[in-house]
């Protein structure tokens, strides 16, 4: 369900990382569908699992983007997940803002390895996320972002649509709790704080 479409997903080589081992540093570098940078955090690398690859991101770390930066305030785990346009942020009771899961629509998953034990996961952002927050419950946000990145940034129709329907999709599985949104990040939780 939660693997994307035939013919949006971008090649099994490009998502498959090589030679990363648990402890090793993981940049996570976003960029915008027009090559503009976004999101950089770094993390440590945990593991896989029929799911994915986990990457352990904890509290105190530097995290910026063109005009803004912080150090991060909860821990937090990233699922790069095996198929699919999308990666997932959890967070601990600890998150200020009280984000439990937060899912980025996104394309063009790609490993780099820089050197030995250090690799960067580059992503592109389309807008689109998926929350779910103590407060509000499960939520679609930044539609009118999307919306108005659709035309300015020209994506591409049949990958506009196909996110949107990625993106009712997620909002049903988190709804739900259906795995990986069930609890599974707990024990990868424990295994980045040990």
């Amino acid at each position: 369900m939660l693997g994307g479409r035939p013919g949006n997903s971008h090649p099994a080589a490009a998502r498959t990382p090589e030679g990363l081992e648990p402890g090793n540093l993981v940049v996570a570098r976003n960029r915008k569908w027009n090559g503009k940078a976004h999101w950089v955090v770094p993390g440590r690398y945990l593991g896989e699992d029929a799911h994915g690859w986990w990457i352990f991101q904890g509290t105190n770390e530097f995290c910026s983007r063109p005009g803004a930066a912080f150090y991060t305030r909860s821990d937090a785990v990233l699922l790069v997940p095996r198929n699919g346009d999308w990666v997932a942020t959890f967070y601990d009771d600890a998150h200020p803002g009280g984000v439990r899961i937060y899912i980025d629509l996104a394309v063009a998953h790609e490993w780099n390895p820089i050197r030995p034990h250090v690799t960067e996961f580059h992503v592109i952002d389309m807008d689109l996320d998926v929350v779910r927050t103590s407060g509000r419950g499960v939520f679609i946000d930044d539609e009118d972002e999307f919306a108005e990145h659709r035309v300015a940034m020209d994506y591409p129709a049949a990958l506009a649509e196909s996110l949107e329907a990625s993106a009712a999709e997620l909002f049903q599985a988190v709804t739900a709790q259906q795995a990986p949104f069930d609890g599974t990040d707990v024990d990868w939780f424990t295994k980045g704080r040990t």
